[in-house]
């Protein structure tokens, strides 16, 4: 690969001028990293990335969580919608719910505060452009507290019928047990409820981030979250 090709263009959308600015010059320092294009809000953004051939366009994008007119959780949407190609990052002040797990669904490749380090926050960068998603400590948290809160309701959620198409690769059981990762589940409640051993679930589990390409249960409740209802299925709607 040649040095070219390996720069990570980088999109900087932040209302705040200090604050894109400062993100401009931390990372145009970066070897392989290079600033596309900095915009003050979402329609700014969106109009630039219209007039831009592909070639021109970002890998990433950097974009705040609240901005007047159009928020960031919107603007993920909206570039997954338009311009898939490019991986939208939320980096924000803001912890809240709404937002990360609003941003999530809507397709950020990740979520992270700007009290993060630089280092990582570059690291960060160069995940997302390979297609991982990236969550900073208060987000994953929140993920998992959200996964935790479930696995009481789980026996009587377990679908009984596959979905009608699993994505990914999946075989029916995969999926069916990667639902219910995404719906909190522990190795052990999901042997309990589909009558297999730990070991088996455990198989299943890893077999689904091999195909699937993920590093971790995180990742794949993650991917739950924006393919089961696309799908048409979830461990709350299978059972009927």
């Amino acid at each position: 690969m040649t040095q070219e090709a390996a720069v990570i263009r980088v999109m900087l959308v932040d209302d705040q001028i200090l604050m894109r600015e400062g993100l401009r010059k931390l990372l145009e320092i970066e070897p392989g990293i290079e600033i596309a294009v900095s915009a003050a809000g979402g329609e700014e953004a969106l109009t630039w990335l219209a007039s831009t051939v592909d070639g021109g366009r970002p890998q990433v994008a950097l974009v705040d969580a609240r901005m007047p007119g159009m928020d960031g959780v919107e603007l993920v949407a909206r570039l997954r919608a338009r311009f898939p190609e490019v991986a939208p990052v939320i980096l924000t002040t803001f912890d809240d719910d709404d937002y990360i797990f609003g941003g999530l669904r809507a397709g950020a490749k990740g979520y992270l505060l700007k009290d993060i380090p630089p280092d990582e926050l570059v690291a960060a960068i160069r995940r997302a452009a390979r297609g991982e998603t990236v969550l900073g400590g208060a987000a994953s948290e929140r993920l998992v507290a959200l996964l935790r809160a479930a696995p009481a309701q789980l026996p009587a959620q377990l679908p009984v019928t596959p979905p009608r198409e699993p994505p990914g690769g999946l075989s029916d059981r995969e999926y069916e047990i990667a639902l219910l990762i995404g719906a909190g589940a522990s190795n052990r409640e999901i042997a309990r409820g589909l009558h297999i051993t730990e070991g088996t679930a455990k198989n299943h589990i890893s077999s689904c981030l091999r195909k699937l390409g993920l590093r971790d249960r995180t990742q794949l409740a993650v991917w739950v979250s924006r393919h089961a209802s696309a799908n048409g299925s979830g461990p709350g709607d299978a059972a009927g």
